[in-house]
């Protein structure tokens, strides 16, 4: 968000500024401010409550002969860099669901930068690295509604970076895999998300953090990424807490072998690269980025970390089952109208009545079908298809990791329930993504959501869920429990007791057992299909969108 969008919430946010913070300086309401790093100067601004610092790099552009190899750690500059705007998004096309269109101003294949909001005078203060969502296909570090100014007025470090996307970010290749010293290829977002945790290990104490309390954070696709870092070795002890929101954890591909229904990575390269015009690296390496950048949107190139062997050893699933992901304390949860905005293509099919309701449930889930109608009964077509889906994408994945997590450094899970008025009059419920701009501070004056979202939330009870969720998610950050003074204990997770926190209209509750038998009966589905190895539970695989069964058709 501009500064000047800023200024009209200050009154509110900065009150809240960590009272433990220990004072430095004194700079000027926004003055500049130089800071001296360990790569060099930056001269950044200050509001007296909160430095702010955007477009510092963290690594070397990807363009040219580094395209689609690892980034390169960036050397240390010489005099004073300039850091009051934010750099390019990385290249990216416009989003397919409407809904969410929210195009960066300008984009560039050198991106990989990153921002940094810092309390005033702070000294060991703990550490928010933010990834953005956007299906690792969109968006930026530079959303007006990731704005670190408010969680950092919180006594919290923020930093939100740029990672590369879409085909840049995410494709494997026979001869990428060949001239990798690794034997790998396919996850250079992910591996762009690391060196970004390492910056922050080497230069985060130069803005008053401690890089012994760093938190990944990340909503959507950045939150499939927090569980990929703490299920990939090459990220570890890099972070010490884990925040997803809305987090899925989709079958991925493997580089060599096709399973789940998913083809090689290497061979989905391969044919992208053939039907782009030449299937050979040189050849992709030599085209301009705007020309590939429009050769995947034309095939659909759908971006997906690959089981390489080196950044992703395993599926997902099986990394947490069998407990070989990061042993950090994780938050995790999900919106109870997470789909909602998903409507027409992207959204789950939805039968003309109760009667064709039932009858494309038991054609899916046989001997399952009963309880399938008890947890999404077809007297309401549209409820029980769009709660089905977002059950399938975000309920079983956010449960999921909080039940092998719980054991392994500990989980706390939400589910945040709270539909604002204008969110409620396009009965969009607690739509997905809605939660961040209350995890941001984004409410109240001044705040800016993206073009197609409801009018942002501006109403005293709006405000007070999105101060709730900051103390708790600060809080989370700085002791790895989400505990804040003055707010409800919140339980911890365990498996026979499922505790969890409820954001809703009414504010803050910990209750417990969320969604009684919905997490069984999805576990039973994923885990059936991991067995039989030919079917991905993917949310366009699941619900009513999932294929006829081959032993009840016609049930």
């Amino acid at each position: 968000m501009a500064d000047t969008c800023l200024r009209a919430k200050r009154a509110w946010s900065a009150a809240v500024a960590g009272a433990s913070l220990a004072l430095a300086a004194t700079p000027t309401h926004g003055a500049d401010l130089l800071r001296q790093t360990p790569l060099g100067a930056l001269r950044g601004q200050s509001d007296g409550a909160v430095e702010s610092y955007k477009g510092v790099p963290y690594a070397t552009p990807p363009v040219g002969e580094l395209r689609w190899k690892p980034p390169v750690a960036q050397t240390p500059w010489a005099g004073v860099r300039t850091a009051s705007g934010f750099a390019p998004a990385c290249l990216q096309p416009s989003s397919p669901i409407a809904f969410y269109k929210d195009d960066p101003p300008s984009q560039s294949e050198d991106c990989l930068y990153l921002n940094v909001w810092a309390p005033v005078g702070a000294r060991k203060a703990p550490v928010i690295v933010w990834i953005h969502g956007g299906s690792l296909m969109m968006g930026t570090a530079s959303t007006p509604h990731h704005d670190g100014r408010a969680l950092a007025a919180k006594g919290a470090v923020v930093v939100t970076i740029n990672y590369r996307l879409g085909v840049f970010g995410y494709l494997a290749h026979p001869e990428l895999t060949a001239e990798s010293a690794q034997g790998a290829s396919g996850n250079y977002g992910t591996l762009d998300q690391i060196e970004a945790l390492r910056w922050v290990r080497r230069n985060v104490e130069a803005f008053g953090g401690d890089p012994e309390a760093v938190t990944v954070m990340g909503e959507s696709a950045g939150a499939l990424s927090a569980a990929q870092l703490m299920a990939s070795p090459l990220a570890r002890g890099l972070f010490q807490r884990a925040i997803a929101q809305s987090v899925y954890l989709p079958a991925m591909p493997e580089l060599k072998a096709a399973r789940f229904g998913i083809p090689a990575a290497e061979e989905a390269g391969q044919a992208f690269g053939e039907k782009a015009g030449d299937g050979r690296l040189a050849a992709l390496r030599a085209m301009p980025a705007p020309a590939l950048l429009a050769a995947a949107a034309s095939q659909f190139f759908m971006p997906q970390g690959t089981i390489d062997g080196w950044v992703h050893k395993g599926q997902l699933v099986d990394v947490f089952e069998r407990g070989e992901q990061a042993p950090v304390p994780l938050l995790v949860g999900f919106n109870s109208g997470e789909v909602r905005a998903f409507d027409g293509p992207f959204g789950p099919p939805v039968p003309a009545d109760a009667d064709a309701y039932r009858a494309a449930v038991r054609a899916r889930y046989c001997e399952q079908s009963e309880e399938y109608l008890r947890l999404y009964p077809a007297e309401r077509p549209r409820d029980g298809a769009f709660d089905a889906a977002r059950d399938a994408f975000y309920a079983w994945a956010a449960m999921r990791l909080a039940s092998d997590q719980a054991g392994k450094g500990g989980a706390y899970l939400y589910y945040f329930d709270h539909v604002y008025p204008s969110a409620a009059e396009r009965g969009l419920g607690a739509f997905h993504a809605s939660e961040v701009p209350f995890v941001f501070g984004e409410v109240g004056p001044g705040a800016t959501v993206p073009e197609n979202w409801p009018a942002p939330p501006s109403s005293a009870r709006d405000v007070a869920v999105s101060q709730a969720m900051m103390d708790y998610w600060v809080g989370f950050a700085r002791t790895g429990r989400p505990q804040a003074a003055g707010r409800a204990d919140w339980p911890a997770f365990s498996a026979k007791a499922r505790g969890y926190m409820r954001f809703g209209d009414d504010g803050a509750k910990a209750e417990g057992d969320l969604l009684p038998g919905v997490f069984e009966f999805l576990d039973d589905v994923v885990q059936s299909r991991r067995r039989s190895g030919d079917a991905s539970w993917e949310m366009w695989n699941t619900g009513l969108a999932a294929p006829v069964a081959k032993d009840c058709a016609g049930a």
